[in-house]
Order: structure tokens, then C-alpha cells, then sequence
């Protein structure tokens, strides 16, 4: 191995760093880049939840993303009181 690299910002390589990084970029982004990020991010969900539903989804092993057959297993949901929840809950009906 080399020398490690001097132009590395190495606060961002922590969990806490990296937040602060994203944060920093979401607040210089303009509220029409912010609506344009969302609404690319909606579109990666629907075409993801196409592909789950035609089994689409496989791991290197060859298993498909079926949802888990365990009584009573399900996906976590957003809390719901948050921003997040309410967007997700009016994306299910």
C-alpha cells in the first residue's frame, strides 16, 4: 500500500462527517433542484417496486427479492408522525 492521500477530507469518512457533508449540499440546492432530486428518487421507488413485484430482483446467489414468507413478517414503515410517513402512506393508496 501507499501513502495514504493528502487530499482525502477524512471528517467526511465518518457517519457524522458525511451527514454534515449532505446537509451542506441539500442547503446550497435550490428548491427546484430539491423537487427534481424527490422527484428522480419517486421514480427509482416505482420502477424498484416493478421489479420486485415480476421478481425482477436477484442477489449474486440467484435468490429473488420476494418479500419474506415468515407469518408476519413486513417491511418497516416510516414512523408516522414524520414528513417521510405521511409521503409514503399518501404513495400507497
Amino acid at each position: 500500500m501507499g501513502e495514504p492521500r493528502q487530499d482525502v477530507d477524512w471528517s467526511l469518512t465518518t457517519w457524522e462527517g458525511s451527514r454534515r457533508a449532505q446537509l451542506r449540499g441539500a442547503h446550497e440546492m435550490t428548491l427546484r433542484e430539491r423537487l427534481e432530486a424527490v422527484e428522480g428518487l419517486a421514480d427509482i421507488v416505482r420502477r424498484f417496486a416493478e421489479m420486485r413485484a415480476k421478481g425482477e430482483f436477484t442477489s449474486a446467489s440467484g435468490d429473488t427479492g420476494a418479500k419474506p414468507s415468515a407469518p408476519g413478517a413486513q417491511e418497516p414503515s416510516p414512523p408516522h408522525g414524520s414528513r417521510l410517513g405521511r409521503i409514503f402512506s399518501r404513495q400507497r393508496r
